[in-house]
C-alpha cells in the first residue's frame, strides 16, 4: 500500500492557485486541496492523508474524512511536521511505502532518513496536472464512444431505431 502524508498549509503556500486564494479565504483554499488530493486518491489508488497545523485553527486536534481523504488537524503546539514524522514511523512497515508531500528541506531529510520518500510540492503539482489531463483525455474518450449494437445496423437504420425510441416516428 502507498501512504501520501501531505504537509497542508506548506503546499497551500507553493502552489500559486491555492496561494492566490489563501490571500481571500484560507478555508476555500484547504478545502480545494482537499479536492485535489481526493482526485490524487481517487486516480492513484494512494492513501491521502492531509495534515494541517493548529496555528491556524484554534481548538485541540482534529481529524476527519472528507472525499475519502484523512485530514488531521495537530494539537496545539504540535507542527504538522512534528506530526507527519511520527506518522511516517508508526505508519511504516514491509507492505507500505509511505510518500511525504512539503518543500520543507529539512522535513524532507528526516523523513527520508526514516524509510519514507520525499515529493516537493512542485513535483506533486506537475504530477496533479498529468493527473488533470489523464482524467480530461479519459473522460473525453468515454463521451466519444458510441455504445456498440450488439446487431450491425446501418447509420440509417440506427437512427430510425433512435427516432421511434425516443417516439417520434
Amino acid at each position: 500500500m502507498n501512504i501520501l502524508l501531505v504537509d497542508g498549509y506548506n503546499i497551500i503556500g507553493a502552489w500559486p492557485e491555492l496561494r492566490e486564494l489563501k490571500e481571500r479565504d484560507l478555508s476555500a483554499a484547504r478545502d480545494r486541496l482537499i479536492e485535489k488530493m481526493a482526485e490524487y486518491q481517487a486516480y492513484t489508488g494512494f492513501r491521502v492523508i492531509i495534515v494541517f497545523d493548529a496555528h491556524f485553527v484554534q481548538g485541540i486536534a482534529r481529524k476527519y474524512k472528507n472525499y475519502k481523504v484523512e485530514i488531521i488537524f495537530t494539537r496545539e503546539n504540535e507542527t504538522a511536521d512534528e506530526r507527519i514524522e511520527k506518522m511516517a514511523i508508526e505508519l511504516n512497515n514491509i507492505k507500505t511505502q509511505i510518500h511525504v508531500a512539503t518543500s520543507d528541506f529539512t522535513e524532507q531529510w528526516v523523513i527520508f532518513g526514516q524509510g519514507a520518500l520525499r515529493k516537493s510540492a512542485r513535483e506533486l503539482l506537475n504530477e496533479m496536472n498529468h493527473i488533470k489531463g489523464e482524467i480530461a483525455k479519459n473522460v473525453k474518450t468515454t463521451t466519444q464512444k458510441k455504445p456498440a449494437s450488439k446487431i450491425p445496423l446501418t447509420e440509417e437504420m440506427a437512427e430510425i431505431f433512435e427516432k421511434w425510441r425516443r417516439g417520434k416516428l
